[in-house]
């Protein structure tokens, strides 16, 4: 969970991988690990703020379609340089309509990028418009348990930049809110700590949900 903000420029972007690997980010696994059951070879999957493929380059191995969005050209392109995403498309998560019609995709990957927002309404809402019936949503974020901050600030030293960044965390009530808000019903979540510095010495409380598209009625 690398802060992107943290990655601007073409030659940050094409070293997204490595830096992920040295800080031993494994949300891809997890999340693939909760949800691979319930996708199938030949479905879609959206990878909302795909930067360069992390979070959906296991469903692509599984046979899936993968297309994706985010706001970095960087990013895009060096997703796009390896070769495995249907369609790519430069979109800020924050606007919506997302680029993509009502119920025309199976399922949607987010991982690292909720983190960033306060208010994840927007995120939620255009989810639930995508997806197909019984489609899934695999995302992580930042957990909020008792006593935690809503907002956080990840420091220069962390970051390796030369400046902080302001992150955000999330509870189960919230979350369970959006979902029922949003016509999805929870199917899985696991708690899992991610690394926030090389060392690995500061951690974050972080958790991946799985949740099922109801049928629209």
């Amino acid at each position: 969970m690398i802060p992107k903000d943290t990655l601007k420029g073409s030659s940050l972007a094409s070293h997204y991988d490595s830096k992920a690997e040295e800080y031993d980010w494994r949300g891809p696994e997890v999340v693939f690990g909760l949800s691979y059951s319930f996708a199938n070879p030949g479905e879609s999957v959206l990878d909302i703020g795909i930067g360069t493929g992390l979070g959906s380059v296991l469903f692509h191995k599984a046979g899936l379609h993968v297309y994706g969005m985010d706001v970095s050209t960087e990013m895009l392109e060096a997703c796009r340089s390896k070769g495995f995403a249907a369609d790519l498309k430069k979109h800020d998560l924050t606007v919506e309509p997302y680029p993509y019609s009502e119920a025309s995709l199976d399922h949607a990957v987010c991982l690292g990028v909720l983190n960033f927002f306060r208010d994840l309404k927007i995120a939620f809402r255009e989810v639930a418009r995508i997806l197909r019936d019984s489609g899934i949503f695999v995302f992580v974020v930042g957990d909020r348990g008792p006593g935690d901050e809503a907002e956080f600030i990840v420091g220069r030293e962390d970051t390796q930049t030369d400046s902080s960044v302001t992150l955000y965390r999330h509870g189960m009530e919230e979350i369970n809110g959006l979902l029922n808000d949003n016509h999805f019903e929870l199917v899985r979540c696991l708690e899992f700590p991610v690394p926030m510095d090389r060392e690995r010495t500061k951690t974050l409380r972080a958790k991946a949900y799985v949740a099922r598209r109801r049928k629209r009625i």
